[in-house]
């Protein structure tokens, strides 16, 4: 039982080999947060749903995004801006339209399987 931290070192364990391998496939507690965070913002369902939507046609502008999901455009702005700010979509001005697109291939692939679920 190396893994497990000294404050924790005095708890019985049942299967202790397991407990290892389970403290080794958790790591660090940074990167459990930062994952946490992907999923969180996933987690909204109009979020997921501009998501879902940019996942199955591309690029789209916000009021487009606003019709197909059923939100207000405010709404989907406001939402969109949070997705960019942590790095899931890029926006791309056109004139004065900017249409949004998945940037993080990791979201990609999750909104794959989500898409694969309803269909």
């Amino acid at each position: 039982m190396h893994l497990v931290p000294a404050e924790r070192a005095d708890r019985r364990t049942i299967d202790g080999h397991r407990v290892c391998d389970a403290i080794a496939a958790i790591g660090e507690p940074e990167h459990v947060r930062a994952w946490a965070e992907r999923f969180s913002l996933l987690a909204d369902p109009g979020r997921l749903a501009l998501l879902i939507a940019l996942r199955q046609t591309g690029p789209l502008a916000v009021s487009d995004l606003a019709i197909a999901t059923g939100m207000n455009d405010p709404a989907a702005s406001q939402a969109l801006r949070l997705l960019r700010a942590a790095g899931i979509v890029a926006g791309e001005k056109d004139g004065r339209v900017v249409r949004y697109r998945i940037l993080d291939p990791i979201a990609a692939d999750l909104l794959r399987h989500c898409i694969a679920e309803s269909s």
